[in-house]
């Protein structure tokens, strides 16, 4: 039997997949269906969200979003252009702007870190390669990640409460920003889907996915 739902998942976000041959109510039923017997999976996350496979109105956008919703522990962000050429120039331009806030810190650190690795810095630095499960970074400012972040972070290690911590993906061990820190478990946890960026609010340690608005207040110096 065709599938008429099918989800894929990317370091931006999710994709649904939507059969563009069926009647709509039909569709609508099958991705709750779809989304209910897949919730633990997914678990409780915030995404940006992108339908593909047929035309929708904005109605139809709306009535899919609430359907995901309802039937999973999913938060929709939001919803990402069709547009094949749009999407790629957006994954670049994070890329480019995390690569021109690292510029300013002189300090970068190209290749992954292992299990049992550690990398120091007395100012901010900028990791080009994933953090692995069991490696530490400690620095006294900013911790970018152009990759994933599985290990362990120490952002602001001086006291500095207003140092950030940013990955393309965030499944940590554990982040401390100053004096504030989090743990999640042996494992790991997987903050949120595509670029994150963990900063201090309340004392505690608060994760948001990177938009435009948060990089453009982020300084370097």
């Amino acid at each position: 039997m065709k599938s008429k739902v099918v989800i894929k998942s990317s370091r931006f976000g999710m994709s649904v997949f939507l059969d563009p041959k069926s009647p709509f109510d039909e569709l609508l039923e099958a991705v709750a269906v779809k989304f209910r017997e897949s919730a633990r999976f997914w678990g409780n996350v915030q995404i940006a969200l992108l339908l593909e496979g047929r035309e929708l109105t904005s109605e139809q956008e709306f009535a899919i979003v609430n359907t995901i919703t309802d039937n999973s522990g999913i938060e929709v962000l939001c919803l990402i252009d069709q547009n094949a050429e749009r999407i790629e120039r957006c994954e670049k331009a994070v890329n480019q702007k995390l690569m021109e806030l690292s510029a300013n810190t002189g300090q970068f650190y190209r290749g992954d870190l292992r299990r049992g690795e550690t990398l120091e810095s007395e100012a901010s630095i900028v990791i080009i390669g994933d953090v692995l499960h069991g490696a530490r970074v400690t620095a006294k400012g900013n911790v970018i990640i152009i990759g994933e972040l599985k290990g362990s972070v120490h952002a602001g290690a001086a006291g500095n409460h207003h140092a950030v911590v940013a990955a393309l993906e965030m499944s940590p061990l554990s982040l401390c920003i100053a004096d504030c820190g989090q743990h999640y478990g042996d494992k790991g946890r997987k903050l949120g889907r595509g670029p994150m960026i963990a900063m201090v609010e309340d004392c505690n340690i608060c994760t948001k996915p990177i938009k435009k608005s948060i990089l453009n207040m982020l300084k370097f110096n």
